[in-house]
């Protein structure tokens, strides 16, 4: 995540320099990424908790609908300055989502995004960050991060579900009059 602080910070500046306007900008924050998209003059539209939006890592993993340690079912679309989000961790430009979809021009991206300013509903599975700046690149909401929780967590549960049902198979009818007595 973070390196050496002049390190990042001059990876950062490269990142910032070869920035366009459209890029979506991934934040990696350790076992999740935060996400924008680069709006030109060193501004950022993200999906943000407010007083920090959780891109510091300070989350509080009590439920999976919060940001920062809170509960929410509503976040803020903002516009911020690169440097106020990257903190200390490595920025890097991620549109690897084109090779699916079909980016908008950058001024229909900058009008969108200048357009959902404000507060909207916020949901880590369906709208969270990195849908946010899909929707903003592609017109669709999609995020890669989410989608790949929610599979590890039906193969978690298939497999408790799968596990119980052979136990309940193997166990036999002697096991089972047993169990009953």
């Amino acid at each position: 995540m973070a390196g050496n602080s002049m390190s990042v910070q001059s990876h950062n500046a490269t990142v910032l320099n070869d920035l366009k306007i459209g890029d979506m900008v991934e934040f990696p924050r350790g076992w999740y990424s935060h996400w924008g998209v680069y709006l030109g003059e060193g501004r950022i539209v993200h999906l943000s908790g407010g007083d920090n939006d959780g891109i510091n890592g300070n989350i509080n993993s009590g439920s999976v609908f919060t940001i920062c340690g809170k509960n929410f079912s509503k976040a803020w679309v903002m516009i911020d300055d690169f440097w106020k989000i990257a903190l200390k961790c490595k920025a890097k430009i991620n549109n690897g989502k084109d090779r699916k979809c079909s980016p908008r021009q950058p001024h229909e991206m900058v009008r969108v995004a200048m357009e959902m300013v404000g507060e909207i509903g916020y949901n880590v599975l369906w709208n969270n960050c990195e849908h946010f700046a899909a929707f903003i690149r592609y017109g669709k909401k999609w995020s890669e991060q989410a989608d790949t929780a929610l599979a590890w967590t039906v193969a978690a549960a298939s497999t408790v579900a799968v596990s119980g049902l052979l136990y309940n198979f193997f166990k036999g009818p002697e096991d089972n009059k047993e169990a009953k007595k």
